[in-house]
This record gives structure tokens, sequence and C-alpha cells, in this order.
């Protein structure tokens, strides 16, 4: 049954290769069932609710992913856009966790409406590539500015905006250790280094008193809290239709660049350097958005953590696969999942802020006209607390200043159009 379905002689695996692969890609991944529960219940959304909706949204898209499009890649709830969700759009703009809720669901049919035709490559392709980039990058510092938030490590100042915080601070110390232990363990290449550092933090934490330890296995929460709580008339009102669009084009080019990238390191790319069913993995990762938005969490997006399984051989769906079950087998871990403080998660957002922040290095630097927006783009975003805000200015900053360059035949229609809705959305809303 597993010949037939996953095809393992054809991609030169086996059976207890994909095993090995999809633990190995859930250990690297499972820190989202601790990180994301601690920043979307910031929103007032229930934490054991949270965490039911990202145990069970993640196993639905890497069981679609496996079993329909055939690959190794596993998806769960995206960091980036999680905090993007709590810290930008319901503490932002100050809207309600059900409307949020409602944006992710619409910008899912939406995706899901344009993996079915070519719409997904004329976006893509009309994108210029410093901006894609330095968007990724700037979804990196906005991560850390929250991490070193929620550690206490950077603090407000009504002078200086921000200021160094208490440095004798032991939750502080506690997060700058575990920073450096996940940094550590992944230079060692030791399998799942940032549970392992999230956990360290966590039982130093209990140990010091500082958290109190309710046991580690239970029954499953009730997920009802959040589930089919997404307000879809809400989110269709004007002003948050820019919250769906920044929803859909973050998930996007995550998404694609995920597939594309751990299909390369994994050598599934065709003779042409292109990805065989495309439209089927797309499909997967729109279903688990819509899916992740009626069970009360953020849009779900392929994890970059998969290169970890295809590093130990996962060449098919079956690896994907074992990690949805993993996700499954993880429901009943809620008590050791609310222990975890944010100075604990803190350290693994930073950690993934190293990882994004590698796109500046690639810009071109010696054109003025593609890295000034692209570093625009990547400073808007922890600056404004907002990826979108970040968003917006990289586009009219790149429009504005082609056109003021003379370099008119660089910009795309598409790119246009969209810096033009971003400055009316200025103007009006």
């Amino acid at each position: 049954m597993l010949e037939t379905l996953f095809k393992l002689r054809e991609h030169g695996t086996n059976v207890k290769t994909e095993v090995i692969a999809g633990f190995t890609t859930f250990l690297t991944m499972a820190y989202i069932i601790f990180v994301n529960p601690a920043i979307l219940s910031e929103t007032g959304m229930d934490f054991k609710a949270v965490f039911v909706a990202t145990c069970i949204a993640a196993a639905l898209g890497s069981a679609v992913m496996g079993l329909v499009a055939n690959y190794p890649i596993a998806l769960a709830p995206g960091m980036g856009l999680n905090a993007y969700f709590t810290f930008s759009v319901v503490k932002g703009m100050g809207v309600s966790w059900q409307v949020a809720l409602g944006a992710v669901f619409l910008s899912g049919v939406i995706f899901m409406f344009v993996s079915l035709f070519k719409v997904r490559e004329a976006i893509v392709n009309a994108i210029p590539h410093s901006l894609k980039l330095s968007i990724s990058a700037g979804v990196g510092l906005f991560l850390a500015i929250i991490a070193l938030k929620n550690a206490g490590i950077v603090v407000g100042h009504p002078a200086t905006l921000v200021t160094l915080g208490n440095m004798h601070d032991p939750k502080a110390l506690l997060a700058i250790l575990g920073f450096l232990l996940i940094l550590a363990l992944e230079y060692r290449k030791v399998t799942g280094g940032v549970i392992i550092g999230i956990m360290v933090v966590t039982l130093l934490a209990i140990g010091l008193g500082y958290q109190q330890f309710d046991g580690v296995f239970s029954a499953p929460p009730s997920i009802a809290p959040t589930f089919m709580q997404m307000d879809l008339e809400g989110a269709l009102t004007a002003g948050l239709l820019g919250v769906v669009f920044v929803f859909f084009f973050v998930d996007l080019f995550d998404t694609t660049g995920t597939l594309v990238g751990v299909s390369h390191r994994a050598g599934l790319l065709d003779s042409q350097g292109k990805l065989p069913r495309l439209k089927r993995a797309l499909m997967a990762d729109s279903t688990a958005i819509v899916a992740g938005a009626a069970l009360g969490t953020s849009s779900c997006t392929a994890y970059i953590e998969s290169a970890a399984g295809t590093a130990v051989g996962g060449r098919t769906g079956l690896t994907a696969v074992v990690v949805a079950l993993l996700f499954l087998a993880a429901l009943f871990l809620s008590p050791l999942a609310s222990v975890v403080p944010a100075y604990a998660t803190a350290p693994a957002l930073c950690y993934v802020a190293v990882l994004m922040a590698r796109g500046l290095a690639e810009i071109n630097w010696d054109d003025l006209t593609e890295c000034a927006p692209a570093v625009i783009t990547a400073l808007a975003m922890p600056f404004t607390f907002s990826i979108a805000d970040g968003i917006a200015f990289g586009f009219i900053s790149y429009t504005g200043l082609k056109l003021l360059s003379g370099r008119v035949r660089d910009l795309s229609p598409a790119v246009v159009i969209i810096a033009i809705l971003w400055v009316v959305k200025f103007a009006l809303f």
C-alpha cells in the first residue's frame, strides 16, 4: 500500500528512512506547538484551544501534502504570520480576533483559487526579487523585536523610544542563555536544537521557581472556544481588505520559496528546474489555511525545517504523513505547552529571525533603486510594528524611486498597481 501511495522505490527510499525523516522534521518544527499559542493568546484567544488548533491544522496540512502532493514537506501555522495576526491586526488595528480569523479564511480561499489557475505564477513573477528577499528579512526582524520585548531585553522608553531592559532580571538572562544554546546546537547539527533550547529554559525556570509545573500528559483540551469563530462579514469590510491581501501575499511567497528550496535540496525538481505537482502542493497549503482558520489559528504554511527531514533521506509524502501523526500525538502534551513561558520561546523567535535575515545578502547592493527599497521594507516592519506597512513602504518606494530615476522599464504593471493601491489605502483608510 505504501509503495503504491508514495512510490518509494522510484524515489530511492524505504519506509524506515521515511519514518526517521518524519521524526527529524517534527523535532525541528515542534516548537510551534508552544510558540503559536503563546503569541495568539495575547489577542484574548484561549491558549489551550489554540494549542489544539495548531496541532490539528499542522496534522491536516502535512497529511494532505503527503497524501495528495507526495512531497516530504510539513505544514504548520507560520511564524511571522502569527505575529502579524496578533500585533499588527488585532492589537495594532483594534479588530477582534474573530475578524482576524475571518481574514485568514478569506486569504486561504483566494490562495485556493489562484492555485487552480496560473494566477500564482503571474503574481510571483511580477514582484521584484529584491522585495521578495527583503520581505522575508523584514519579517525576521519583526520576530526579533517581539522576542526581545517578550524576554524583557528591550523595553519602552519615553525619550529614546526603546532601550535596554534590566539585565539583572533572571528571565532576560535565561532567554539569552536559550538563544546561545539553540545556536550552538544548530551549528553542531543536533536534531531538535530549537525544541531542546526551549525545554532547557523552561526546566530552569521551573527549577528556579519562576514557573509552576503541572505535568506533561493529559487528554486534549476543548477546541470549542476558537472552533468556527471566524467573522467573515467583519473581514469583508474595506479596512480589512489590505489585511487579507497581506496574509495571502506573505504566505504565497513563503510557501513557494519553501517548496522550491526544500525540493531543490532533496533533488526533487525536474530537468527544467521546475516543481512537479506544484498545483497539488499549493492546494495542500491553501486547504490548511482554510481549515486552520476554521479551527482557530493563523495562516499555515510550508516549513523550511522540512529540509532537516530531506537531509536524512526523506523523499516522499510518507515523511509528511509521519509528521502529521506526530502532531496528532502532541495533542496529549497540553500541560507541557501551557507551562512554557514567553521568555523560553523568545530564543526560538530570535533563531528564526537569524535564518530569515539571510535574504539581505542576496540583494544587489550596487543598484540603489533595488537595495534602498529593500532596506526600507526590512526596517519598516519592526519599527512600525507592522508587516503590512513594511510591504506597503517597499512597493511605494520601489515604484517611486524607479520612476524618478528614469528606470520605468523595470516596473511591471502589477507592481505599479499594488503601489497605487497602498497609496490609496494610506490616503483614504
